[in-house]
């Protein structure tokens, strides 16, 4: 009875692995009209606005406040994490210049994930 409960049990969490390991997938895949459009929004003054303050290969006078997005995916290799500092980077550090676009309803859910998914090409 022991073997089959200890069975049971490790086959449960192998399960939930896979099943994380799943979604994970799932959430960092973007689809090349994603990460264009996240490129607009980023790119767009009225919205991201991200060239106001960060260097982005293909963006017209960047700004130097915030630092360069480059190599993102090595820097947030949590896709998650790099969304979630769009989202409210005060949550990481108060003191940040960094709007909150998601707390202050600058941008959508939507947005912010399209947003994230194009600087994480980057």
């Amino acid at each position: 009875m022991r073997i089959t409960a200890r069975f049971i049990k490790s086959l449960a969490y192998v399960v939930s692995l896979i099943s994380c390991l799943g979604i994970a997938t799932q959430v960092a895949a973007a689809t090349d009209a994603e990460i264009a459009e996240g490129k607009k929004l980023a790119f767009n003054k009225k919205l991201g606005n991200c060239l106001a303050c960060h260097q982005i290969e293909g963006g017209n006078m960047p700004g130097n406040v915030g630092p360069p997005l480059v190599a993102m995916k090595a820097r947030f290799p949590d896709f998650e994490k790099l969304k979630a500092q769009i989202t409210d980077p005060t949550k990481l550090n108060p003191n940040t210049i960094m709007p909150p676009f998601g707390p202050h309803n600058i941008l959508s859910s939507g947005q912010i994930d399209k947003i994230a998914k194009f600087v994480h090409t980057l």
